[in-house]
């Protein structure tokens, strides 16, 4: 079934089921996006998220349940969007795994998961929305870390993912150009890593000592920005750090 309002545009947010990934989508829904939830394991917080929206505009969210580690799963995931939306004006890449590496203990299965999710995913599903999202004058904008080119000390293996979306954007922005923008967001200090031990207190209130604007981000702020790249018709591969200033220092 169509939503009602066919003319309000429609978002796919990878990953959105929780944290920036639901502040995102939230966003775009309150500037009256309809939006497409995605979630892989969060199948509860995706419903309730759903719930929520649908109740302040009816049939405007829609949760999608994908594997992003299949190729397959990612495309159908797009056609899905498309199909229930009837249109599809923006991807946002957000999905991602965030994970220290210990390399007296390396493992390629981590190197695979990190670069699969956060490098292929995103590349598998831009090159999918690409013949919706040109029909629309559409956008793409990926999620990408202010340590891509800063790399993380004991995570170099997710900078390095991150690093590869970073080019990925520019290199889309180009073969994409000029029918569709992609653009990145690049965070810095906005949702702590929720595995246990990852950054004590000690080392967050150093990284925020170290953050120009001395706060911690808000999740909110990465949803702005995704927005404004998403509507500003003339910026494409961009990478916009939404991180306090700690890139200054």
């Amino acid at each position: 079934m169509n939503p009602a309002n066919i003319q309000a545009p429609v978002a796919l947010v990878t990953g959105s089921a929780l944290r920036i990934g639901a502040a995102i989508t939230a966003y775009l829904h309150q500037q009256g996006y309809r939006v497409v939830i995605h979630y892989h394991q969060s199948k509860e917080a995706a419903q309730l998220l759903t719930n929520t929206l649908n109740k302040l505009r009816n049939n405007s969210a829609r949760a999608v349940c994908a594997d992003l580690n299949n190729q397959q799963q990612a495309q159908q995931l797009v056609a899905k969007a498309q199909e229930w939306g009837g249109q599809l004006d923006l991807l946002v890449n957000n999905a991602s795994i965030f994970k220290r590496t210990d390399f007296t203990n390396f493992n390629d299965a981590d190197w695979d998961a990190m670069f699969t999710l956060n490098v292929k995913a995103p590349f598998w599903l831009s090159d999918a929305a690409f013949a919706h999202l040109k029909v629309t004058q559409g956008a793409i904008v990926n999620i990408t870390d202010i340590h891509a080119d800063k790399p993380l000390k004991d995570y170099a293996v997710y900078c390095q993912t991150k690093a590869a979306l970073m080019m990925q954007t520019k290199a889309l922005a180009r073969e994409f150009a000029p029918q569709v923008r992609v653009n990145a967001v690049a965070p810095g200090a906005i949702a702590w890593p929720e595995q246990e031990n990852t950054l004590s207190s000690e080392i967050q209130q150093k990284i925020i000592a170290r953050t120009a604007l001395k706060q911690h981000g808000k999740a909110e702020y990465v949803a702005q920005a995704v927005f404004a790249l998403a509507n500003n018709p003339f910026i494409t591969g961009e990478t916009l750090h939404v991180d306090g200033g700690r890139g200054l220092t």
